[in-house]
Formats: structure tokens, sequence, C-alpha cells
């Protein structure tokens, strides 16, 4: 069995996992956005009732006192998808787990996280650690898709290194963990490049709207006058009704046109009931309508300060009228309202080839003026090296 080092900081021996109640995860995870640190959904205990093909667990981390004490320090959410016909899972965080990540003995967290899961049944771990490691503003992506001679996100410059995120990887490697391959910029999991939206200055004091679509190119700010000025009106769709059917039948013929796999409506029943019980304004879905006409929706996501761009669909008439725009405005506007820190409109891909076809998402993305962000990405971490092997081979292959 493959484990990270024997950990040898100051919480080396002091640091516990154990499995938690859904209450105590949520309330940690609260206390974890009241102070405005960013907390993924996809780490809430609700996320795990979406993902019911896998088993869910919710971990704890505590510090254990000399005086037999224990404190809640962080907390994760545990899916474990089964291999065939054996008891054995590999044990996924998605965008997790919620740990001190600027600690420079990393060991110490993920060694009794690793024994934890190992005696769960676990051939394997995979985790998404929410670190940062670079960030590209919106002139320097736009002047590098103008640029012939560049291909890539990672040839450009970054406006901002991260030291914390170097150091971070610097250590899983040490500690045995191996990256996830990327190709295009998305991993097999959660997108390791994303675009947001900053609400906040670098002093922390929040954006007026003014400033925010200030910081938009013109032909943002265009769509948005001309979606107003084309009567298109958005509203907040109730997602215990008609609504989400609605947003589906849109959605499907997106995908359609876009030539990508939907998901059922029964996944989004489901999301909006799980999510939707554990906080009242985690999910909200959005309808934009011309003329009586649907032209656009989307589903947005919060967690204190964190607004996620989920999912959206569009029409292919009435395209003319900035449906979208004018949507994607009014999420941000309702972001800013509930003093949210940022907007953040998910995964993009690493590609700048203008005669690409994802570029297209990455220049309306830009358009914003936001900034794109580089995580680490996922890590994968053997407890069994056969079983793990095994079930690479088995995913390459589906």
């Amino acid at each position: 069995m493959t484990v990270t080092s024997s950990p040898s900081g100051p919480l080396a021996g002091r640091l516990a996992v154990s499995t938690i109640s859904a209450e105590e995860h949520l309330a940690f995870l609260e206390q974890q956005a009241g102070d405005g640190r960013s907390v993924s959904f996809l780490q809430t205990p609700a996320w795990g009732e979406v993902k019911s093909e896998w088993r869910a667990e919710s971990l704890g981390w505590h510090v254990v006192s000399p005086e037999g004490g224990t404190e809640l320090v962080g907390a994760g959410l545990v899916l474990y998808r089964q291999l065939p016909r054996l008891q054995r899972f590999l044990a996924y965080l998605p965008e997790g787990p919620v740990i001190d990540w600027e600690s420079e003995e990393l060991g110490d967290w993920l060694a009794p996280m690793a024994a934890h899961l190992a005696d769960q049944g676990a051939f394997g771990i995979r985790m998404g650690p929410p670190v940062v490691t670079c960030r590209w503003d919106a002139k320097s992506i736009k002047d590098a898709v103008a640029d012939d001679d560049t291909h890539r996100l990672g040839e450009v410059p970054p406006t901002e290194r991260s030291q914390s995120g170097a150091r971070v990887v610097s250590q899983l490697r040490e500690l045995g963990w191996r990256p996830q391959a990327v190709e295009g910029g998305f991993a097999a999991g959660q997108p390791r490049h994303v675009f947001t939206v900053p609400l906040v200055d670098a002093e922390g004091k929040a954006l007026t709207e003014d400033e925010v679509l200030a910081g938009m190119n013109q032909q943002w700010r265009r769509n948005i006058k001309k979606a107003a000025k084309e009567g298109v009106e958005v509203s907040v769709g109730d997602i215990t009704g008609d609504d989400l059917a609605t947003f589906h039948t849109l959605y499907v013929h997106t995908a359609e046109r876009d030539g990508f796999t939907p998901r059922p409506l029964s996944y989004f029943r489901t999301m909006a009931a799980a999510l939707g019980a554990e906080h009242p304004d985690r999910f909200r879905l959005y309808l934009a309508h011309h003329e009586g006409d649907l032209v656009a929706a989307t589903i947005a996501i919060r967690v204190g300060g964190h607004v996620w761009y989920s999912y959206g669909a569009s029409s292919t008439e009435k395209r003319e009228v900035r449906g979208s725009n004018a949507i994607q405005w009014q999420m941000m506007r309702d972001a800013l309202e509930a003093g949210a820190h940022v907007y953040d409109l998910r995964g993009i891909t690493d590609t700048l080839d203008s005669d690409d076809p994802t570029v297209g998402l990455i220049r309306f993305k830009v358009g914003t003026g936001g900034e794109a962000v580089e995580y680490v990405g996922e890590w994968d971490l053997p407890l069994r090296s056969l079983l793990y092997r095994a079930f690479a081979l088995y995913m390459k292959r589906r």
C-alpha cells in the first residue's frame, strides 16, 4: 500500500480524521464562508445527495489537545466510486477538502485522511485542492487570442503567480500524490482553469454595478443595453414547479446545437431539491424572456460569498436580442446585492487558437472583464497500486 510520508510538523499526531454528521459538516462550511473563505458547492453535504450513484461521507479533521479535547478544523465531502464486482472504491473529494492549504506540513493533514479512507476500502484517492497557482487578466488573454503565435494559456505570462500554489504542488509531489493529465484544459473531473469576475477591489471593498460594468468590454456593455432596449425580461424561476422543465427543454435544444450530451431533467430536480433544502439561496434558476419567448436560462449556485454560473441554455432564435448577456448581468447584479466577493463562470479550456471552436467560450467570458484562474488541478494517491492501475486502465478504455 502506498501512503504519504509520516507527518512530522507541529500538528503531527494531533490531527484525527473521522466521519462527522452532515449537520457538523455544514456548520463548519458556513463558518468558513462567513469568514470570507471560498468553499466549493461540490464540498457541501447536499452534493453527496445529488451524486446519489456514489456513496457519500462527510469527513472531519479534529485537533486533539493534550487533555483529550477536540476541535473541528477541517471538513471534506468524500464520494466513493466502487470498482465493478469488488468492494473497493476510489475516494473522490471534488474541489476539496476544506483544510489549511497554507500549511507547510500538508502531510499532517493528508496522512490521517489517507489512513481513514484506506480503512473504508479505498484503493486510491483523488482530490482537487482549492488552491490557485496563476491568474491572467482579461487584457492578457484578449491579446493572446489575437496573437497567432500563442496557442495555449500556459504560454502567456501570468498577471499573478501564487507562491502558496507552488508550495502545495511541491509538497504533493513529495508526499507521493500524482497530478492528473489534462487534455485541452479540462481535467477528467473538475476544471483546472476557470474564469471569474471579482466583485470586490484589492482592499476587499464591494464594487458598484457601474464599476463592474466599466470592467467589461464595449461589446458586452452594448449587448446589455441592447437587451434592455429590446425588452428582454429576466426573472427568477420557481424550482419547485414547472420552470425547471422549461429550462430543461431549452437546455436540451442547446445541447443538440452545440454537440454535448445533456443531463436528464431528473438530475436537475434532484440538484434543486438537495441544494435548496440545505440553504434557501443555494440554488437559483433564471429565465430570460422576450415577448413571451424563452431566449436564455441559467442556474446559479451560491455558497457564502462565492456565486457560480453552473448551467446555461440559449435559444438559436432571437439571438440578436442578447438574452445571454442580459441574464448574466442580472446574475452578477444579484451576486453584488447578496454581498458576494466573486462571480464564477466556471471552466474554460487553455486553448487560445483563434480557429479552435472552444475559443468562442473564452471570448464570451473574457468580455466580462474578469480574470482566468488556474488551480493546482486534481491529484491521485494510490493506496493499492495494482487496483489503482487496473482502475486507470478501465477509465482509459471507457
